[in-house]
């Protein structure tokens, strides 16, 4: 490990890990990296409102307890106060979930300045652990695995303050395909190593059960393939149909991403053991992911603004939930038993027996 954070956090007396309680009810709501600035080239500036709404009339309204992942606030390039200034409906929304004690906040590399803010209105944690009654959860931004945010992280903030925001570069923190490898990586063999599932964010890329949007196209072939025999007549054609849209998105992917990358693994050469989640981030162009989190199921969601979303949801496999007489739409993704996932992750993983 690159950090004694991942040690720490496993400590019982660290008092900067918050713990909830889900065995009996309640619902978490897990989002990362809205990047909250000020002026034109804020990377909120697609999503702030359509965020705000969504987290209030959704979430707030239904009783969700809200955990901010790191990275909230882009402290790296603007200030805190003209921040606050930009984005009075957020910190509203956060009022909101605070005053009803269900506001749980990390800390990223771009808002660890937070701590030194001397009336910051909310509780700052590195880490969140959700007890779910059958494998703990670890809610955690995810830079603390990178030796280069651990050591460097106040240079990076100089030159992002005073080279990229002047030249109109927006964040790209994390998102090259080598730093976000050997992020979720290193989360990965934490997990592992502790009996545990880690949900992170940091790269701004989705991953659900340790798999990303490449390995899951991989997956969903196959098992497509294996239906394909036994189907018959328009369920048929609708598989050969998807299959031929995933083939294209697959290749997609492939260029986006580089090669030395696609042929390392997560998990080297067994078996994905799915320990390891990331929540996406707020600010695409396409839409804001999330994780859903309640005591039997852990969901990933997209929402999205009806005519912008991402072209795989056209295709009419994944159910789309309209919201109220608005234009903002949410999909789920992805959804499992936390009792299945924590049997896979005994069955495949290199966990210690309980006793």
């Amino acid at each position: 490990m690159t950090s004694s954070f991942f040690t720490d956090m496993l400590n019982p007396h660290y008092d900067l890990t918050a713990n909830l309680d889900i065995r009996q009810n309640g619902n978490i709501l897990i989002i990362s990296d809205f990047h909250m600035g000020a002026g034109a080239r804020d990377d909120l500036v697609y999503n702030g409102t359509f965020l705000a709404d969504i987290l209030e009339e959704y979430y707030f309204k239904k009783g969700w307890t809200l955990a901010l992942n790191g990275d909230i606030e882009e402290l790296q390039r603007y200030s805190l106060a003209d921040i606050r200034e930009q984005w009075p409906n957020l910190y509203h929304v956060f009022n909101l979930f605070h005053d009803e004690n269900r506001l749980y906040k990390t800390l990223g590399n771009h808002d660890e300045s937070l701590l030194f803010e001397k009336d910051y209105p909310y509780p700052l944690y590195n880490a969140i652990k959700v007890n779910t009654g059958f494998i703990p959860i670890y809610i955690f931004h995810g830079h603390q695995s990178s030796r280069m945010y651990a050591n460097y992280n106040n240079l990076l903030e100089l030159s992002i303050r005073y080279l990229l925001k002047p030249l109109g570069i927006r964040n790209v923190s994390g998102r090259s395909p080598r730093r976000r490898f050997y992020v979720e990586r290193e989360a990965y063999n934490f997990s592992l190593k502790s009996n545990c599932i880690s949900i992170i964010g940091h790269t701004h890329r989705v991953l659900f059960e340790s798999l990303g949007r490449f390995e899951y196209i991989k997956y969903e072939i196959e098992r497509l393939c294996r239906d394909y025999p036994s189907a018959t007549g328009p369920e048929r054609e609708r598989i050969a149909s998807e299959i031929a849209h995933l083939r294209v998105e697959l290749g997609k992917l492939k260029r986006a991403e580089k090669r030395h990358i696609l042929r390392d693994s997560l998990y080297g050469d067994e078996a994905p053991v799915p320990c390891v989640f990331n929540s996406g981030c707020a600010i695409g162009k396409h839409g804001i992911y999330a994780i859903e989190l309640d005591s039997e199921n852990i969901t990933l969601v997209y929402w999205f603004i009806e005519g912008k979303q991402m072209k795989f949801i056209n295709r009419g496999w994944y159910k789309v939930e309209a919201f109220n007489d608005t234009q903002y739409r949410r999909s789920v993704l992805n959804s499992d038993r936390l009792d299945y996932v924590n049997a896979k992750v005994e069955l495949l993983g290199k966990r210690e027996k309980r006793s």
